[in-house]
């Protein structure tokens, strides 16, 4: 078998647009593949093949291919569906050793026309340019952006795919200081502890806790978002929350959220020389791989005035609406 496992089955449909939303179809096929992958039941995914796939491809080659491919990857491990690809639904595939794109196409009788396995690559992702779900800000009160915009000037983030279009966002008094005494302890700042809030529905993909938050000036490169949230949204799109408190998320992974539901509070964790909260979307959860996402707000107060389908810059003093 060959290491890159670009193997192409077979697809015997014509070609037809899909939004990009899994269809429950697709879904109940691939969780039976990989089910029966899993469990080394060949002999039942070569029963849910087409009978055109059957002809194309005999059971004895099936098997071959399957347990070549599992011999060199492992079992699945986690599964995402990622995008249509003309009949296929695309799925970024974890192995135990590999980390793959499985590609499944059905027919109207619901039975698997097409199976192409390839390596995952980042250009496998579809691309977001802005959030198509409504959000809310993702914290109550009043808070400052001081990254946050298009330029460089604004918006020092803007050179990395995945958070190009980040925010850095805080709470400074109005005297325009983030800290009140002498700034050396994390109580000092205002935006410490302070509640934090899913912007929309959605369902936890990724929970980090446990690392120490900063003392203020100091940095933790190890894990650079420390404490993390990532929130998918029903249009494929990743909220990624960064550096909250050690010990303060009471969200779990699988969990789904409701907008303005409490997540965990701000805090002073990673690559953060102060308390401050960093929130940016995604088109992935690795963010490794993603490409970021512009990120506009339904109905927000900026600078005192009401914005719609807003996306703050640096300097902005931004809040909900109640």
């Amino acid at each position: 078998m060959q290491k890159t496992l670009a193997i192409l089955f077979l697809t015997l449909q014509s070609y037809w647009s899909f939004g990009q939303t899994e269809k429950l179809t697709y879904k109940t096929i691939s969780d039976s593949f990989e089910v029966n992958f899993n469990s080394d039941n060949f002999d039942a995914i070569f029963a849910n093949f087409s009978i055109e796939m059957q002809k194309a491809l005999p059971l004895a080659k099936t098997k071959d291919f399957l347990r070549g491919l599992k011999q060199q990857a492992g079992k699945i491990t986690k599964r995402e569906f990622v995008k249509y690809e003309q009949t296929y639904a695309s799925y970024k595939t974890n192995f135990e050793r590999a980390l793959f794109a499985v590609n499944i196409s059905i027919d109207d009788n619901f039975q698997i026309n097409g199976l192409f396995v390839k390596p995952f690559k980042a250009d496998d992702l579809p691309i977001i340019r802005r959030n198509t779900t409504k959000l809310i800000m993702p914290f109550n009160e009043e808070w400052t952006v001081v990254w946050g915009g298009d330029t460089k000037e604004q918006n020092y983030h803007v050179e990395n795919e995945a958070q190009k279009n980040a925010f850095d966002i805080l709470i400074k008094d109005n005297k325009g200081i983030s800290y009140k005494n002498d700034g050396k302890t994390n109580e000092d700042y205002y935006a410490f502890g302070k509640e934090l809030i899913a912007p929309c529905e959605g369902e936890v993909v990724l929970v980090v806790d446990g690392v120490k938050d900063n003392l203020p000036g100091t940095l933790n490169p190890t894990y650079i978002p420390g404490n993390t949230v990532i929130i998918k949204t029903a249009n494929n799109e990743y909220l990624f929350f960064a550096h909250f408190k050690q010990y303060s998320i009471i969200v779990k992974q699988g969990q789904i959220v409701k907008q303005g539901q409490p997540i965990g509070l701000c805090g002073n964790s990673g690559n953060s020389s102060e308390p401050h909260l960093h929130f940016h979307i995604q088109n992935a959860e690795d963010m490794n791989i993603a490409t970021g996402a512009k990120c506009y707000f339904d109905k927000i107060q900026v600078n005192g005035q009401v914005k719609m389908d807003y996306s703050p810059i640096q300097n902005d003093k931004v809040k909900n609406i109640k």
